[in-house]
């Protein structure tokens, strides 16, 4: 009976009080053969009109258990016809008209959400959404390329685990704060962290967005409207003191022989001061004055070659080796070869000074994914995080002197060729200087 629903309990009820009442009337009446027949027939109508009510009356249970089975399912296409009765034919209603609701919810959530991935599919903006534990659950390819990962290696992933400096500085983040790290190869990244709810807990997310062309050419144009600026200036008092004192020199015969050398060494050093003064700006404004690269076929084994002829004296007299790890064949790239000396020179010599007494500086060339790779590495310590944060800012230097223009002209020549490029330098090394072509 256990097994039997409460319709069929209740019409197994029926069937037997019926079963039982027409036993007692057949031995009643079994003598009055109308009044059984009468009284049989009363018996059976009630039994079928029993059966009627009750699966009248069990209907809309019916109609509640399938309708819960069918939401749990997930299944909101199936619908329920009308059965002519007005309670049930509502209820009917009711849940087609709910599973059309939730049906069309669930077709336009799934399409927002299609659409949003697409979104974040191509979009130039890295994004990372965490889940409740604060791991990575969602990376798209932005930020994966902004990592140097891929999305799918980034998922489950804490962010002080996330590699290099970017995981660092997201993580230490609040909610509605921005920041700007800075990546190798002087690459800058804002990052700013949000949060959402979902099933009525918080999650947070961060966006990071790649300032670095941005930057650079903003910084540019500032530095350019400056180093002119004062150009002009310091070269037109340099042009008008400088006639000035070789005009004064003009006098050095009239003065008395003791005198004379003292007056012109004394201008001598004044005018050596200015032409200095005058070529230190030069050298500023030439930063801002590089010519479009004219291209041509270089096999960059020999240009290496070249440089380290040029730069052997400067090696030998620190006490430098220079090694070579070239490629089997030839790597041609299209490139301008003057200003692709001038950059690939300043990434050598700092290379040497940086390896030290005993070093080694290696030169490497090769492919990576059909393009054409040089590699500067050397045997040097490394550099601070500080340091390598400002490496390519204009002016910023870390010799004792130094002007600040060399890895920023380096960052002009290979921008300018579209050149992939980055600088590892980790402190304790070695260090790395990578350009893709």
């Amino acid at each position: 009976m256990k097994l039997l629903s409460p319709r069929g309990r209740v019409l197994v009820y029926l069937a037997a009080i019926h079963g039982v009442f027409a036993a007692l009337a057949f031995v009643l009446l079994v003598e009055n053969r109308s009044a059984l027949i009468v009284v049989e027939t009363l018996f059976v109508a009630s039994l079928l009109l029993g059966f009627r009510l009750t699966a009248a009356l069990f209907e809309p249970l019916e109609l509640a258990r399938d309708s819960a089975r069918l939401l749990e399912e997930g299944d909101f296409t199936t619908r329920f016809v009308a059965t002519g009765q007005p309670q049930v034919d509502e209820l009917v209603h009711v849940y087609n008209r709910m599973a059309d609701q939730l049906r069309s919810e669930r077709v336009h959530a799934e399409e927002r959400h299609h659409f949003l991935s697409r979104i974040l599919e191509v979009s130039a903006t890295g994004v990372l959404v965490l889940d409740f534990d604060e791991r990575v659950d969602v990376a798209n390819p932005a930020a994966a390329r902004l990592l140097d990962s891929e999305p799918a290696a980034l998922r489950g992933v804490a962010l002080l685990s996330l590699p290099g400096p970017l995981g660092e500085a997201v993580a230490g983040l609040a909610d509605g704060e921005a920041r700007v790290a800075t990546l190798s190869a002087g690459r800058r990244v804002r990052a700013q962290c949000g949060h959402f709810l979902d099933r009525g807990f918080r999650r947070r997310f961060f966006v990071l967005d790649e300032l670095t062309e941005e930057l650079r050419r903003s910084e540019r144009a500032a530095y350019e409207k400056l180093i002119r600026t004062m150009s002009h200036e310091v070269n037109t008092t340099v042009a008008a003191s400088g006639s000035l004192l070789q005009s004064c020199l003009a006098y050095a015969p009239q003065l008395r022989d003791e005198d004379r050398g003292d007056y012109e060494n004394a201008l001598g050093v004044v005018i050596e001061r200015t032409r200095a003064l005058a070529d230190f700006l030069g050298r500023f404004a030439a930063l801002f004055r590089l010519p479009p690269p004219r291209r041509e076929r270089l096999d960059v084994g020999e240009l290496l070659g070249d440089l380290a002829r040029l730069l052997a004296a400067h090696a030998r007299a620190r006490g430098v080796a220079i090694a070579w790890e070239l490629a089997p064949a030839p790597v041609i790239v299209d490139a301008d070869r003057a200003l692709l000396e001038q950059a690939l020179a300043n990434v050598i010599k700092n290379a040497i000074e940086a390896a030290g007494r005993g070093g080694t500086v290696t030169l490497v060339t090769g492919r990576r994914e059909g393009r054409g790779l040089i590699e500067v590495r050397d045997t040097g310590p490394g550099l601070s995080e500080e340091v390598r944060a400002n490496l390519f800012t204009p002016f910023f230097s870390t010799k004792e002197g130094g002007q600040g223009i060399g890895l920023t002209l380096v960052q002009e020549i290979l921008a300018q060729h579209r050149c992939a490029f980055s600088l590892e330098a980790a402190p304790g090394g070695p260090t790395r200087f990578t350009v893709l072509f």
